[in-house]
């Protein structure tokens, strides 16, 4: 392994030489424009096959060159790229066959990321542009880095190569045992039974979800077996002070937004020094900094911890991308707020033709100066200070809450989907529900990680909460480890959906949940959309003592169930009483358990017997199941509610009108169960979504570094959650991009300021401080 972390924060744009116009030369004032913001790398090579070797065996590495040179002379160090995810046209003409044959058919050239990782050809002519390329650039002191391929998936290939090698690693898989395999995916159904192996069937069109859940499990391996082959290959010609990274994309809804079904992150990152992403999302009015900490919490939980570099962010990006005054600055710290130890811009230039000529990067078409490029300067200089940077490199999380994720699972619910049971239907899919929870821990001002479904017990054991969103295929290792991490004092919060199946997605036969009925202190055997209206009507008494319980849904109104309600049964209750359906209910599975908490039932007539939220206490902790998809507001409610009775101190910094509030009346870890301010409607949560985004973590020197970040159009009046010195400060942002000097001389926080818990402080629109006490 080579270098696993960087010594100064990386701020940069990728850089094509090889794109821009004929005949303009204009590479050095490239540079001294991005040394007048601050950028110190740049990334380059990695979508360039065709430029570096324009006939098979005939190498051109001017372009490379060019760059190189030109970055050396101007202090910038240069990420080098393996030029593989978008292949030559004489390769296609020499091996039609390095195309991917996807469930449309034959692969046709044009698009990148059309080939078939596995294929012998592509392999030959990857290796060797990889080996002379590196070997070229290897040495050049400018090269701090490398990324294998770009954006790397499987492509939907179902060619020959695929499904052959995949007939392989099931006949190792089952040693050779036909029968084991028909009996473990259940092919007698439809006649679907395999009893010779020269008979194994073409899968693009199978019906049988563990076969096909189990070739897109054996895909994403191939990915990771892919990586690995080129970062080792890298690693023959690499310096010991270099990195080898990649850049993981995410689920794509309009921009980065969920895990990424062709991937498992996780098992691709072992081959990493130093994991990578892109993170694309919305901007202007639907900036929420949802999608940058989603892809930053999940993108440093890759190597348990880690920092990690954003290889691609959006500069101006597509349309409607154009960020407003104020957001550029603020997106970049947003990156750092999760733990980035890079930003960096795809890309440096506009491109004036092809695919994406509108994705637009720093500098326009006309290669000038522009808003964006002026206010990404106000960052890159900021950061570049070493009494902000060095103190804000390296930043470290100390979460205590995680959400486990599947790969597995999102797989299989593209088979099953959540409101249907099959491939159509509409509603909540699986990273909607993941969503849906996870963005209520950020509205909430909790920071979590993720983890792995096969993650292991003492990395389990590291977390007071972890969260299960439909994780609908799980190992009876995973459920072994989950049952001894509540049994040992852990609070587990799981959604619908979860534990239906074992890791080959086969529906397990006994009581549902599957060997955990005693733990969540329920059971269910029946489920259904819900038609029409169905309120899911919280628990109101405050029967509970202690933290959380009903009481904390007092005032709650109803919620409408969505997509799917699971009729949950209180263990030792077949067909519990109408009655007022709340409190305790006597029961369980197992000696000695506790009665099971009632938070919520559906207020249907048809279903008004069974509940929707349970909690029950086993062994020395909690397990509480949410049996329907909530709106994102009640999500909200109840994700709190568990927090708060798991000991988990929340931080909804509440707005405040008044300067002179007290800070007892609106900082953090307040259960905060009045109603929403004026404005906010008279029916809203108890719990609305923060004022202020907060994000911490502690910094190499040892120091708590808070982030109070804006995301909305006004100014936020608030009370500090924290005491310390303000290292980083509002500024406002003028329309050409540049500070309004004067508009920010009159804000009241300054750099160095120090500020007490409690302090009224105001941030402007679109805007943040940096905290360090």
């Amino acid at each position: 392994m080579g270098k696993q972390t960087v010594d100064r924060f990386l701020f940069g744009a990728a850089y094509y030489d090889e794109y821009m116009p004929r005949g303009l030369d204009r590479i050095d004032a490239d540079m001294a424009m991005m040394n007048h913001i601050g950028i110190n790398v740049i990334r380059i090579a990695e979508s360039t096959w065709s430029t570096c070797e324009p006939q098979p065996g005939v190498f051109d590495f001017s372009h490379i060159d060019r760059a190189l040179d030109s970055a050396r002379r101007h202090g910038i160090g240069v990420i080098v790229g393996t030029p593989t995810y978008a292949v030559p046209t004489w390769l296609v003409r020499m091996h039609p066959d390095v195309l991917a044959v996807t469930p449309n058919g034959p692969g046709k050239y044009g698009p990148r990321q059309i080939m078939d990782i596995v294929n012998g050809s592509y392999r030959y002519y990857a290796e060797r542009v990889i080996r002379r390329l590196i070997a070229h650039v290897a040495g050049h002191p400018a090269v701090i880095g490398y990324q294998v391929d770009n954006e790397t998936k499987y492509y939907d290939c179902v060619s020959r190569d695929m499904q052959s090698l995949f007939v392989k690693y099931l006949r190792g898989k089952f040693h050779d045992d036909l029968d084991e395999l028909n009996a473990r995916f259940g092919l007698d159904y439809w006649s679907n039974r395999i009893n010779a192996w020269e008979d194994f069937p073409d899968v693009t069109n199978a019906i049988n979800q563990s076969l096909r859940g189990e070739f897109d499990r054996f895909r994403r391996t191939q990915v990771a077996e892919f990586l690995d082959w080129q970062a080792s290959i890298v690693r023959e010609y690499a310096r010991d002070d270099q990195f080898v990274t990649q850049n993981f994309d995410f689920g794509w809804k309009g921009g980065s937004y969920g895990i990424q079904p062709a991937v498992n992150h996780f098992e691709a990152a072992r081959t990493l020094d130093i994991a990578g992403c892109d993170i694309y999302h919305p901007t202007q009015d639907d900036l929420t900094g949802k999608e940058i900490a989603f892809g930053g919490d999940l993108a440093r939980s890759l190597k348990n911890g880690a920092n990690y570099l954003v290889l691609e962010t959006e500069a101006q990006g597509n349309h409607g991308w154009l960020p407003f005054p104020g957001q550029m600055r603020l997106q970049a710290y947003s990156h750092l707020a999760s733990g980035a130890d890079m930003v960096e811009y795809w890309h440096w230039h506009s491109i004036h033709n092809s695919f994406e000529t509108y994705w637009k990067g720093l500098l326009s078409h006309d290669l000038e100066p522009n808003p964006t490029y002026e206010e990404a300067g106000v960052f890159g200089r900021e950061i570049a200070r070493p009494e902000i940077g060095g103190r804000l490199l390296h930043l470290r999380k100390l979460n205590r809450v995680a959400i486990m994720v599947s790969n597995e699972a999102l797989s299989a619910l593209e088979g099953f989907r959540i409101g249907s049971g099959t491939r159509w239907g509409g509603g909540a899919d699986y990273n909607d529900v993941v969503r849906r929870m996870y963005d209520a821990l950020f509205e909430l001002n909790v920071e979590c990680d993720f983890l792995p479904a096969d993650a292991p017990a003492e990395r389990l054991a590291a977390y007071e909460v972890i969260v299960t969103p439909v994780l609908y295929c799980a190992s009876d290792e995973t459920i072994t480890r989950l049952r001894e991490y509540v049994a040992n004092g852990g609070h587990l919060l799981s959604t619908l959906r979860s534990f239906v199946a074992d890791e080959e997605t086969t529906v397990w036969h006994d009581r549902a949940p599957h060997r955990l009925t005693d733990v969540f202190g329920m059971s269910y055997n029946q489920f259904t959309p819900p038609k029409g209206r169905v309120p899911v009507v919280f628990a109101g008494d405050g029967s509970r003592s202690g933290n959380g319980g009903a009481g904390a849904f007092a005032g709650l109104p109803d919620a409408q169930a969505d997509t799917l309600i699971e009729l949950l049964k209180p263990n030792g209750d077949d067909a519990f009483s109408t009655g007022d359906g709340f409190g305790g209910i006597d029961g369980g599975d197992t000696a000695g358990s506790s009665a099971t908490q009632v938070l919520a039932r559906y207020g249907h007539y048809a279903w008004a017997d069974y509940a929707a939220i349970t909690r029950h206490a086993f062994g020395k902790g909690t397990a509480e199941w949410i049996g329907t998809v909530l709106d994102p507001d009640t999500t909200r409610v109840v994700m709190h509610e568990a927090l708060d009775a798991a000991g988990i101190t929340t931080l909804p910094v509440k707005r405040i009108s008044d300067a002179g509030v007290a800070a007892e009346e609106t900082v953090a870890g307040r259960a905060n169960h009045g109603t929403c301010e004026a404005g906010n409607g008279g029916n809203s949560a108890p719990v609305p979504p923060s004022a202020v985004a907060v994000r911490q973590g502690v910094n190499a020197r040892g120091e708590t570094v808070t982030y109070l970040l804006n995301y909305s159009a006004e100014p936020v009046a608030f009370a500090s959650p924290v005491s310390g010195e303000v290292l980083v400060a509002p500024k406002v942002i003028a329309t050409n991009g540049l500070v309004d000097e004067s508009a920010t001389a009159a804000l009241a926080l300054r750099e160095g300021d120090v500020i007490s818990l409690g302090d009224a402080l105001v941030l402007p629109r679109w805007n943040l401080v940096v905290v360090a006490g």
